[in-house]
């Protein structure tokens, strides 16, 4: 029997955690499970023979620490998915411009290092909307994300000058397809496809985490969809073990709207038979 790290936080009351679902598959395959939290600095290293990120959705507080832990662990004998180069690629959302770069379709951005009060008023022509979305460029759950109409953005100029002080960002035009048909999430496992769910936010939202109130529902990806996913995940190098790639609908087509390694839920509760796939595609992974 071997020994598997699941990577989390010190506490997930606050949060839907489906992981545990992989107990039962993983035991199955002869990896016995331990859920750990990255910031629990007694943990030796060295009695996992693999470590998976799942659920460290506080990261984002403190990413340089994170990633040191990480570094830890990649330096140790245990196996670290997904793998540590990966993660540093995709902890902050600028590669996304990487992936535009390579032909890749993503929601129109503006990144930023500062807030500067006078550009704000700008994005809303640059986009020829009525609407932004503002975050930074290390996040996740929608902290620090603000969904701003023209009409009251500059009632927030303080409150933006405050939180992206010394916090780099990036602005998007505000996506109303979210609202009105949902963000897609689509999930590999070792680059196979394994099963896609629709998530929309709930009315007066625009948040689709479950946290948040987000509805979900599995669904088959239309034949565009799939084509799209499977080339932006052909693109990761190197492979992950798992990722999630959430698009949303645009006049265009289907554009990203992130691509998700480190710590997505995979939501196993919406697909019976996910938790064995993902098993499955680790055991082999391990071989």
């Amino acid at each position: 029997m071997k020994n598997c790290a699941i990577l989390s936080m010190d506490n997930l009351q606050a949060f839907e955690c489906y992981d545990c679902l992989l107990d039962k598959p993983l035991l199955d395959k002869g990896w016995k499970t331990h859920t750990v939290s990255w910031r629990d600095e007694t943990v030796d290293w060295e009695q996992f023979d693999a470590v998976i990120i799942r659920s460290p959705w506080d990261y984002q507080d403190d990413a340089d620490k994170f990633v040191e832990v990480l570094e830890k662990i990649d330096a140790s004998s245990a196996h670290l998915e997904n793998p540590l180069e990966l993660i540093k690629w995709n902890i902050d959302k600028t590669y996304l411009k990487e992936l535009e770069n390579q032909g890749i379709e993503i929601v129109p951005t503006v990144w930023r290092e500062t807030f500067l009060p006078g550009e704000l008023i700008s994005y809303f022509t640059q986009f020829d909307t009525e609407e932004i979305i503002i975050k930074p460029t290390i996040s996740a759950n929608a902290d620090n994300t603000f969904r701003i109409p023209l009409h009251t953005a500059n009632t927030l100029i303080e409150e933006l000058k405050k939180v992206f002080k010394e916090k780099p960002f990036m602005v998007q035009p505000f996506m109303t397809s979210i609202v009105d048909e949902g963000e897609f999430s689509l999930f590999y496992f070792a680059g196979q496809y394994s099963h896609t769910i629709l998530k929309k936010p709930k009315k007066n939202d625009f948040r689709v985490q479950e946290e948040h109130g987000g509805i979900l529902t599995k669904i088959e990806p239309e034949p565009a969809l799939l084509e799209q996913a499977d080339k932006v995940n052909r693109r990761l190098q190197p492979a992950p073990l798992y990722s999630r790639l959430d698009f949303v609908r645009t006049e265009v087509g289907f554009a990203v709207m992130e691509v998700e390694l480190i710590e997505p839920s995979l939501y196993f509760n919406m697909d019976e038979g996910s938790a064995e796939r993902f098993a499955e595609a680790f055991a082999h992974w391990m071989l």
